[in-house]
């Protein structure tokens, strides 16, 4: 098991997954905004990033896991030109509001959205050309499992792009990361989502999450190959990449 697992938003006696689907509920109205206004803008960026690793390659059909509200689908939708993209995630009060922006883009066509628990996907065996996460695998109840998820339902030759949230490894960044990260950050979320324990959730499984090469070896693992990684923005934000 690995420490962000143990970590729960709400001390109940309820599985992760279970509280984890009641926490995004509770603050998906106010989830992009301060999404936005907690990164200062720059998470655009690293969907772009992530998404960009994968224009090369042209995926026709595309799984955007924990997909929440739908940004990184939308952009991967423009982005990528997919003929088909499913948007996956366990909270119905996220997708209700993805299925909205989906709608104002004009996209309905080639966004749809599925309620579904990573840890056991519904969809049959190589399915998709491209599996694609951001800032949600952090939140697993089992992340090898769900990682062995991606693998299974991506094609043979597919390829798997992954944006998380990441603790800078250097100094001044780490330091400034930790202050930031437990001052204004849960005080700032918890006043506007009006969700004590959401953000302070956040900044836990941020500093307990794997990252760099451990999470390397984690996706070698659940079978991947090919696979790498790049830090952003001083390591606050880390893509991974990988092939089947």
């Amino acid at each position: 098991m690995y420490k962000q697992e143990e970590i729960k938003p709400y001390d109940e006696k309820s599985d992760k997954g279970a509280l984890v689907e009641e926490m995004f509920d509770n603050i998906a109205p106010n989830y992009d905004t301060l999404n936005h206004r907690l990164s200062w803008n720059i998470d655009k960026a690293w969907r772009r990033k992530a998404i960009g690793q994968l224009v090369p390659y042209a995926p026709r059909v595309v799984l955007d896991i924990a997909t929440g509200t739908g940004d990184f689908a939308i952009l991967a939708a423009k982005m990528l030109k997919p003929e088909k993209l499913i948007g996956a995630d366990i909270s119905e009060g996220m997708m209700t509001i993805g299925k909205k922006k989906v709608k104002a883009e004009g996209l309905d066509e080639v966004i749809s959205f599925r309620r579904e628990d990573s840890l056991h996907m519904s969809f049959a065996d190589e399915t998709f050309d491209a599996v694609t996460a951001a800032f949600g695998i952090r939140n697993f109840e089992d992340l090898d499992q769900g990682l062995r998820e991606m693998f299974r339902v991506l094609k043979t030759g597919g390829h798997l792009s992954i944006a998380e949230l990441t603790r800078p490894i250097s100094f001044p960044m780490k330091s400034l990361f930790t202050f930031y990260a437990h001052t204004f950050l849960p005080v700032y979320g918890s006043f506007i989502s009006k969700d004590k324990s959401a953000y302070s959730y956040l900044t836990a499984t941020i500093e307990a999450f794997p990252q760099g090469e451990e999470m390397m070896a984690i996706l070698k693992k659940a079978g991947f190959r090919k696979v790498s990684f790049r830090r952003l923005t001083f390591g606050i934000c880390t893509l991974y990449f990988a092939e089947k």
